[in-house]
């Protein structure tokens, strides 16, 4: 029995000839948008870039989602996986009305169009990808293998969500992408929305075949059943009817709207839950279809030319007719009334309000962002013996985090790679669970359906993909990691910052939560596992990015951190990076001194400088590990020099280092030179890559900064002896001091026993596999 009427059959096909119609148009005209005339040299666009391969077959499928969107009234929005094609979203978000909603100026008539047209991938006008401008759009296609994962971020609390993921078969075959088949088992039917994949297997990259494609279709069916899903095959590369291929296709999301029912009726009668196989459809189309079959005497339509602009500029303007002709197969004339206007009869297919897919306020999450509630910081604080007492900084965050996760239900989740209660995060399982939705053994621990922690996938991209997309439709979240393979997520982090950047100058867009990360067992801690586990480049790569977008933190221990997180939590539109301890640390600051201290971002220590106001040489650092040891140096100095009048500084906020008119949170030269001086020896002791440093103060007046940091050294060794082979030890920062002083007798000696120190560190470890006592069980006392 058919699905479709004659009329609706009839109507889609002109639904889907005006998308393919404006998807063409975009790529070539920057005039005559209705074709009143014949097409002359000077409405084609001198340069044409752009992408046309996955633009018609993402075309038919938004239009069969509108169609079972408006007969169910589904809460639905549309990931656009592919990467470019860019035009397709437009086109249909023109077409909603969504577009000149939010763009007054692309009126719905033909100067609308015509603006339309010429902006696309125009200099001063819209890019060729699903870019933030794009209505309804979550996910940057610039670069591919974000979709689905995006897709499953977006559906987690969001019961009556479907997310429609249209993957292109070359974005299937990223590492990000390949992973996030496997997403479907931490999805609770009951608790979160319902992720529709759909495999656009079209079957080339820019100019290879994609794997997808070319294996047979029993291992591909069986690829996507062994992960958990339960394909349905949509084929339109069978036949040139278009009854029959908008009947195949409407069938098929027919069928995918029952599946959907069921799972969601199944989990509310079944006690006991059971994982079910998710729908998904393996849409078969042409490259570039309905595209010139042949130009130039090369076959385009069906093979990897039509993956970007099918008839080049030169072919075009050699033959006019041939982009003329293409145009017109769409019969525009049947699409547009006199004034560009779209015929009513088309516009009554698309859903109305909140329902179009372009207009779905989830897609633009600052709309429907609901403030975090958070337990009041300070009452987590520790007391402290300022040098002397110890605690695990991390831990204790746990215990904030657990109570965030309480207040905040549907709307809160923490993500990292097994590494939760490594991390020392113990205290949230007190109150959830982690989220896994495969099976579950006796022996386990801490799985459920229902949990707010996503630790249970060894992922980083898949963690970092879910949290954007739970952030990207207006939810809060926070990301830790072992300091070293956040790296592995780079590009990930430079698309949400590159998204964040243009979504500030979109009014439209409203803030979303900040990216909050929060990295621990970093590089000063890994001496266990050694020289794989130690990279701090992570900071160098985020500095990178725009000012008003990034932010970095190191907290110096407890109740510092207590203070930074809660900063940066309720936060909108930054990316935040948070260092921190996770091992039994020394505590310096009271609640009351840490809340200052972040506040300012950074300052001077009085009490663990000798003669502040009137320095000969300044101690700096930023970072747990290093304060420790410039502390520990300071206090060297005033037992074995004490003639030598030191200030010590430390730094929170790291971007305060940076000039004001750089950074908003950056210092004026006057601050600065407050606290650094305009010519002291500067030593600063810093966590990272000692060269951040250097360009984070370059345009300083005082250029007598000397930076101890990371220099690429530590294999399997003890804690300090991490610090010694890289020189940012008490010892070494001692020495280096010392040479910008005058030489007496007191510094002679000094020199002697700093090397006297290190020497005898080195034998004592090789020979006890542990750290010199002074250091060990160091304190401040005395």
């Amino acid at each position: 029995m058919s699905v479709l009427t004659n009329n609706e059959i009839e109507s889609l096909d002109k639904y889907f000839n005006l998308c393919n119609y404006m998807s063409v148009a975009m790529l070539y005209l920057k005039d005559n948008p209705l074709l009143k005339e014949p097409l002359k040299k000077e409405d084609i666009k001198s340069k044409l870039v752009g992408h046309w391969g996955s633009a018609p077959g993402q075309n038919f499928i938004y239009i069969h989602l509108n169609r079972i969107i408006k007969k169910y009234k589904l809460n639905m929005i549309y990931v656009a996986g592919p990467g470019h094609s860019g035009q397709a979203m437009i086109a249909n978000s023109y077409i909603e009305g969504t577009y000149s909603e939010v763009y007054p100026d692309v009126t719905q008539d033909e100067k609308g169009l015509q603006k339309l047209f010429k902006n696309f991938s125009f200099p001063g006008g819209t890019s060729s990808h699903v870019a933030p401008e794009v209505p309804g759009s979550i996910n940057e296609g610039g670069e591919l293998g974000y979709s689905l994962s995006h897709a499953f971020g977006a559906v987690l609390d969001n019961p009556s969500l479907i997310a429609a993921c249209v993957i292109g078969d070359g974005e299937a075959e990223t590492g990000p992408l390949a992973t996030s088949w496997h997403g479907n088992k931490f999805i609770n039917p009951e608790k979160d929305g319902i992720v529709l994949p759909i495999l656009h297997l079209n079957g080339y990259k820019i100019a290879n075949p994609t794997i997808m494609a070319r294996i047979s279709e029993e291992e591909r069916i069986d690829f996507f059943k062994g992960c958990g899903w339960d394909p349905i095959v949509v084929d339109v590369t069978k036949t040139s009817n278009a009854s029959d291929y908008h009947e195949e296709m409407a069938s098929a999301l027919e069928e995918v709207v029952k599946k959907i029912e069921k799972i969601k009726n199944d989990v509310k009668k079944n006690k006991k839950f059971i994982r079910p196989k998710y729908p998904m459809i393996i849409f078969k189309s042409k490259k570039g279809w309905t595209c010139p079959k042949i130009v130039d005497k090369l076959e385009v339509e069906g093979t990897f030319r039509a993956h970007q602009v099918p008839v080049s500029y030169a072919s075009a303007i050699k033959d006019l007719k041939i982009i003329e002709n293409w145009l017109k197969s769409y019969h525009p004339e049947e699409l547009f009334n006199e004034s560009g206007k779209i015929k009513k009869e088309i516009l009554d297919m698309t859903p109305k309000g909140n329902m179009r897919m372009s207009a779905n306020p989830i897609a633009n999450g600052g709309i429907i962002l609901k403030n975090l509630k958070v337990p009041d910081f300070t009452n987590y604080k520790i007391d402290v013996v300022r040098g002397v007492t110890k605690s695990e900084d991390m831990r204790v965050l746990g215990s904030y985090i657990k109570d965030i996760i309480k207040l905040n239900k549907n709307n809160f989740k923490v993500f990292g790679p097994d590494e939760a209660l490594s991390n020392r995060l113990n205290n949230i399982f007190k109150v959830t669970t982690r989220k896994w939705d495969a099976e579950i053994k006796d022996n386990d621990e801490f799985l459920a359906s229902t949990g707010s922690v996503f630790d249970s996938f060894l992922s980083e991209h898949m963690c970092e993909g879910m949290l954007e997309g739970y952030l990207l439709t207006g939810r809060h979240g926070m990301f830790h990691s072992y300091e070293a393979f956040i790296r592995i997520i780079d590009s990930m982090a430079s698309q949400h910052a590159k998204w964040l950047k243009v979504t500030k100058e979109i009014p439209w867009r409203k803030d979303i939560a900040s990216l909050n990360y929060v990295l621990t067992s970093h590089i000063w801690q890994q001496d266990h596992n050694g020289y794989t586990h130690q990279d701090p480049g992570f900071l160098n790569h985020l500095a990178t990015k725009k000012a008003d977008i990034v932010r970095m933190y190191f907290p110096i221990d407890t109740n510092t951190l207590l203070s930074t997180f809660d900063h940066c939590i309720q936060t909108k539109n930054y990316i935040n990076v948070i260092v921190a301890s996770k091992h039994p640390s020394i505590q310096w600051l009271s609640m009351d001194e840490a809340k200052a201290h972040c506040k300012k971002g950074l300052g001077i220590f009085d009490w663990a400088s000798n003669n502040a106001k009137n320095p000969d040489i300044i101690l700096a650092c930023a970072g747990d590990t290093p304060t420790l040891e410039v502390i520990a140096a300071s206090k060297i100095l005033y037992e074995y020099c004490p003639h030598i009048k030191t200030r010590v500084v430390n730094v929170i906020d790291l971007m305060r280092l940076q000039n004001s008119n750089k950074h908003p949170h950056g210092l004026t030269d006057t601050e600065f030179n407050k606290i650094f001086t305009e010519d002291k020896h500067v030593i600063f002791a810093f966590h990272g890559y000692p060269n951040l440093i250097h360009e984070l103060i370059y345009n300083r007046v005082n250029h007598n900064f000397h930076v101890h940091g990371y220099l690429e050294e530590g294999t399997i060794t003890t804690p300090f002896d991490m610090r010694v082979q890289n020189k940012i030890d008490r010892f070494n920062l001692v020495l280096d001091a010392l040479k910008y002083v005058e030489e007496t007798e007191e510094v002679r000696l000094c020199k002697n026993l700093m090397h006297k120190k290190l020497k005898e560190h080195e034998a004592y470890i090789v020979k006890e596999g542990i750290d010199i006592e002074e250091v060990r069980n160091w304190t401040l006392e005395g």
